[in-house]
């Protein structure tokens, strides 16, 4: 009853301060992270402790889908430097610099326990920067290289740290050719499960009749993924993403409420599941400060430094990332100084850092320490460059400014597809017909009055007449929104923003208000504005 109370309550404080941090424009899981914090360490507070070995499995999968849903092959071939060079190169660099960090501070701490820590606290978390970043009005440029890194880097920590793991607890050396094989196995082995996942669940969805079930699917199927990965050693991270991907590219026959509904499902199930994550942070803040003792402060201390080391290396891979950029006079992000440094400072730990910490063994040297090294690194790669994220954004003069030129671009592209299928369908519609129809419904009252002065026969004729204009309308938005899908999967195109047209052009196939300029896209639309219901 406890654990139910407690995730009511996290529910409910995430509705309250995504609200307050709406209109305080600061990043409200930091906020929730640090209110759950305050709260848990008044004295009278009942302590709370999440299993750790739970951790991952709940949260993980969703939050994953969530963020891969919005991505695409095209995206992940333009960045593959992205995943190579920070989901993969800068990871294996920061642990090695945090574990020789960890060897100089503590006495007698073993190379595999010293690796196990810098696994840890090495890979930025997606979660965090989903929420953070955005909110800030970072430009979507950085942003989704940002969430690139994010999908893939868990992968190389989670090795590293399961096989360090093993190696400290079982007294024997840490072998690195062991090690990579173990990589690239759980690598291709997720790569291929989220494959067959991802294919099998298109068919399924295809086969479904409904929009509920096609999202209580699209709910299921992360876990499953996730889990089924994880039993055969593979990656379970990796395999969600995969599967995400590739089940979105594989749909082509989602109707307009299939997306609208799927997109606010996703969007509710997202921010519930990113306060229930960041409010465990601070809930588990009092057991790990209790299990630290009398020696807190020196381990915070130690924490502190390897967080400064992290910090330190992710800022000189980014200025070496930008200078290489510019010798090889490249469009790669970052594309200057100033954006290294934002891109330094958003190396937000969070989820995955913390449920490793919790993760380890009672037995394991050193765990107190680890916990609060791990919290302490936490703390200061997420809380506080969240809070000064928009300063810096403004002092660096760093506007997240929309990407209009790539949103003309693809406007221009769907009406291009809606009018060529007008001009196939043109033969069904004589030029009569349109005369009529736009000389009757030009004034509202004149057209009211005019409609019912008409005859049962006069109606009836109107009536199929304004039918076959909605047939072709409705063929040519569906041109317009097939261009839209190719587009988003095209190298190149960002999901983000084709998302953005899909779902406006999706209100309007609705009938709904639309806040972009796609009404072009309905080039018949006026013909039917203020037009009175067909008998």
């Amino acid at each position: 009853m406890e654990l139910l109370i407690l995730v009511i309550g996290l529910m409910f404080a995430t509705v309250i301060v995504a609200g307050i941090g709406e209109r305080t424009h600061l990043p409200w899981p930091i906020l929730l992270s640090l209110f759950t914090g305050a709260l848990i360490l008044i004295p009278t507070a009942p302590e709370m402790h999440i299993k750790p070995e739970i951790i991952l499995p709940i949260f993980l999968p969703p939050l994953l889908w969530a963020l891969a849903r919005k991505t695409s092959w095209g995206m992940f071939a333009a960045r593959w430097r992205t995943i190579l060079g920070y989901s993969v190169l800068l990871v294996i660099v920061t642990i090695i610099a945090a574990a020789w960090t960890l060897t100089a501070l503590i006495p007698g701490i073993a190379l595999s326990a010293a690796i196990a820590i810098g696994a840890a606290v090495a890979p930025p978390d997606p979660v965090a920067v989903e929420a953070v970043a955005e909110p800030v009005g970072m430009p979507r440029r950085i942003v989704g290289m940002l969430q690139t890194e994010g999908l893939f880097n868990d992968a190389v920590a989670l090795v590293a740290f399961q096989t360090a793991l093993l190696a400290t607890s079982s007294g024997s050396d840490l072998a690195f050719g062991e090690l990579t094989l173990k990589f690239f196995y759980t690598a291709f082995a997720a790569v291929l499960i989220g494959l067959v996942a991802g294919w099998f669940g298109a068919l399924v969805s295809s086969w479904l009749n409904d929009s509920v079930s096609r999202n209580a699917l699209s709910l299921v199927i992360p876990f499953a993924v996730y889990i089924g990965a994880e039993l055969i050693h593979a990656s379970g991270v990796i395999a969600v993403v995969i599967a995400a991907v590739q089940m979105s590219s594989s749909i082509g026959s989602a109707t307009p409420e299939d997306r609208i509904t799927s997109s606010a499902f996703w969007d509710v199930l997202e921010l519930l599941m990113t306060g229930l994550a960041f409010g465990l942070i601070g809930i588990e803040l009092r057991g790990i400060i209790d299990n630290a003792g009398s020696r807190l402060g020196e381990m915070f201390m130690h924490g502190m430094v390897v967080a400064l080391v992290v910090i330190a290396v992710r800022s000189v891979w980014m200025i070496v990332a930008w200078r290489v950029n510019k010798v090889r006079s490249t469009p790669a992000t970052p594309r200057g100084g100033r954006e290294a440094l934002v891109l330094a400072w958003s190396g937000m730990r969070g989820l995955v850092t913390l449920a490793l910490a919790l993760s380890v063994p009672f037995d394991f040297p050193h765990r107190a320490e680890f916990t609060v090294i791990a919290v302490t690194v936490l703390l200061f790669t997420m809380v506080l460059p969240g809070l000064t994220l928009p300063l810096l954004m403004k002092k660096l003069r760093v506007e997240g400014v929309h990407d209009e030129a790539a949103t003309r671009r693809l406007l221009a592209r769907a009406k291009k597809a809606a009018l060529d299928s007008l001009k196939q369908s043109s033969s069904e519609v004589s030029p009569e017909i349109l005369k009529s129809l736009k000389l009757r419904y030009r004034a509202t009252a004149a057209m009211s009055t005019e409609f019912k002065t008409l005859s049962p026969e006069e109606q009836e004729k109107l009536a199929i007449r304004r039918r076959e204009l909605r047939r072709v309308e409705d063929r040519a938005m569906h041109a317009a929104v097939d261009e839209l899908l190719k587009a988003r999967g095209e190298r190149g195109t960002d999901p983000h923003v084709a998302d953005m047209i899909l779902g406006e052009v999706d209100k309007l196939m609705l009938g709904s208000e639309v806040k972009v300029s796609v009404r072009e896209l309905r080039p018949l639309t006026p013909l039917f504005k203020e037009t009175p219901p067909a008998p």
